[in-house]
């Protein structure tokens, strides 16, 4: 969906809200192929079950749907006779497509500034009574400031930095103990080929990526199941099935998933990945999968999440900064975005605090390769940009660094590259430093 019928959709939200008859139209919904059963049924379920918590989910997962979503929802409230809102959405809709197509860009000429010379100014003289510093040719005499020592960027791999011996390791009250051999369980979910149903285009790349992290986290001392093309269901039963494993002789889990992305209604987590079949799969739902309530052999126990999708469709030129970045050494590669139709979630809702002795959500961080509402690059021939940048941190780095400052390395990395820009980032509800079993 376009950001003009977002834009109808968010204008008319408390009318539709308020009048949505949405028991009249489930069997339209489904006839025009604009949800499926399950879709639907998850409508059906949202908030308390009643009309206004319905129709507020309908509106809301309506943004995912498609180019065409709008249209045809209001085609399904004319079939249901509902005119009113349906002449209600048709007009705003012709309202702000006539707006838009008002916007014209300035016709704006050239100016030309004659360079203007200028004479060279006499060395200014200190005042009397007060000493000037001595200056022998282009060197200052006065003292120099001691500089702390920097990083030295090395380009993608991150910063040349020594790792500090004093790593909080040992300290279970500051760093998680991984003493265990396997670690833990690492789930892949690989998705490339995609229905045609779906529009969703073939991810050509994503095999090299699902072969990084499959080798990875292998040398991680994690035992990988790699799992590939699976619809929403079949992803939901693949998580849930690794959540009610018995992890008590275990320290930690991963979950890596590699999908097209759009954003979903959200309380905690943004985002949602899809299956194969073109049904979308909330992030957090996949994180709920494995909270303290739903997988207690996890319980303080850190589960991490890597998602490689789009979270949106925007494209981010960059801003200029006073410094040129370093050149983007892949200028002749071929990026695609795993892009997907973006929406906002609702707003603001107090939650009941957990009761347990940790909170629910605790041992818990989610790292997204990009900034929620832009497109995360991959290259068809070299794999995404934040896998592969991952993949490389990790190998120089996992055997010293924490995962927070690794993943800081991997956000400074990822934002130089290409002439679009991309910033991973994480969701972090980690009590402890992380340093991985090497």
């Amino acid at each position: 969906m376009d950001e003009a019928d977002r834009q109808v959709l968010r204008h008319c939200r408390v009318r539709l809200v308020r009048e949505l008859q949405v028991a009249s139209l489930w069997d339209a919904l489904l006839n025009r192929e604009l949800f499926t059963p399950d879709m639907i049924e998850d409508i059906q379920r949202a908030g308390s079950g009643s009309r206004r918590d319905q129709a507020r989910q309908l509106i809301t997962d309506l943004e995912t749907r498609g180019s065409q979503a709008l249209p045809v929802f209001i085609s399904c409230l004319e079939d249901t006779g509902q005119e009113t809102l349906a002449s209600l959405l048709r007009t705003s809709r012709q309202a702000t497509k006539r707006d838009l197509g008002a916007i014209r860009p300035l016709d704006l000429h050239p100016v030309v500034i004659k360079p203007v010379e200028l004479k060279p100014e006499e060395p200014s003289k200190p005042p009397p009574g007060k000493l000037a510093p001595v200056v022998l040719g282009s060197k200052n005499l006065w003292p120099a400031r001691p500089e702390a020592p920097r990083p030295v960027d090395i380009g993608s791999g991150g910063f040349s930095d020594v790792c500090g011996p004093d790593r909080a390791k040992g300290n279970a009250d500051l760093a998680y103990v991984l003493n265990a051999d396997p670690c833990g369980h690492c789930l892949i979910i690989n998705n490339v080929n995609f229905c045609h149903e779906s529009g969703l285009r073939t991810r050509t790349g994503s095999n090299i990526d699902c072969e990084r992290m499959q080798r990875r986290f292998h040398l991680l001392r994690f035992v990988v199941d790699v799992k590939c093309n699976l619809t929403a269901k079949q992803m939901v039963q693949a998580l849930v099935e690794l959540a009610r494993r018995d992890h008590s002789a275990l320290d930690c889990c991963v979950v890596v998933v590699l999908s097209h992305g759009c954003q979903a209604s959200h309380l905690q987590f943004p985002g949602a990945v899809y299956g194969t079949d073109g049904c979308p799969v909330s992030v957090e739902k996949i994180v709920n999968i494995f909270n303290g309530t739903s997988c207690p052999s996890l319980g303080g126990k850190p589960k991490l999440f890597f998602i490689q999708a789009c979270g949106g469709e925007q494209k981010d030129h960059g801003f200029e900064v006073a410094s040129p970045s370093p050149e983007d050494r892949t200028a002749d590669s071929n990026p695609e975005p795993d892009a997907a139709p973006f929406q906002e979630g609702p707003g603001a809702v107090d939650q009941p605090d957990a009761v347990s002795s940790l909170p629910t959500p605790s041992d818990i961080l989610v790292s997204y390769s990009t900034f929620p509402g832009f497109v995360s690059w991959r290259d068809t021939t070299s794999g995404s940009w934040y896998i592969e940048t991952l993949d490389g941190v990790l190998e120089q780095w996992a055997h010293c660094e924490d995962l927070l400052t690794l993943l800081l390395r991997v956000s400074n990395a990822v934002s130089v590259k290409g002439i679009y820009k991309q910033i991973p980032g994480c969701f972090n509800f980690l009590r402890k430093k992380l340093f991985f079993k090497t």
